[in-house]
């Protein structure tokens, strides 16, 4: 099913409200003025608030990508697309894709 390209600038949460940015960007491919991203990088996941019931501290840490374009790539790797699904380590909770650019699309 088509969706719109992420960017660098897609704004994408944990399942805790943390937000997950790109570790790589692909420079060759832009969108909006900024480079897209691919389904093989992990994203980073800041300032999760998570705990367990006991109180420990549990954070997401990163974000790694399932799903991606089944036919559109760039460098060999898919791109990731709005509705591209994620888990994140060490919880195996889902990200939420909140926002990206809605000009370009991709299966």
């Amino acid at each position: 099913m088509p969706g719109f390209i992420l960017h660098q600038g897609a704004t994408i949460l944990c399942a805790h409200g943390g937000q997950a940015q790109p570790s790589t960007m692909n420079p060759r491919v832009m969108v909006n003025g900024q480079p897209i991203v691919l389904q093989p990088n992990p994203h980073m996941v800041s300032a999760c608030p998570f705990t367990t019931p006991n109180g420990s501290p549990l954070p997401c840490v990163t974000a790694t990508w399932i799903t991606g374009a089944t036919r559109v790539t760039s460098n060999g790797m898919p791109v990731l697309l709005m509705d591209s699904q994620a888990t994140c380590a060490p919880n195996g909770t889902p990200v939420t894709i909140v926002s990206t650019q809605t000009k370009v699309m991709a299966t």
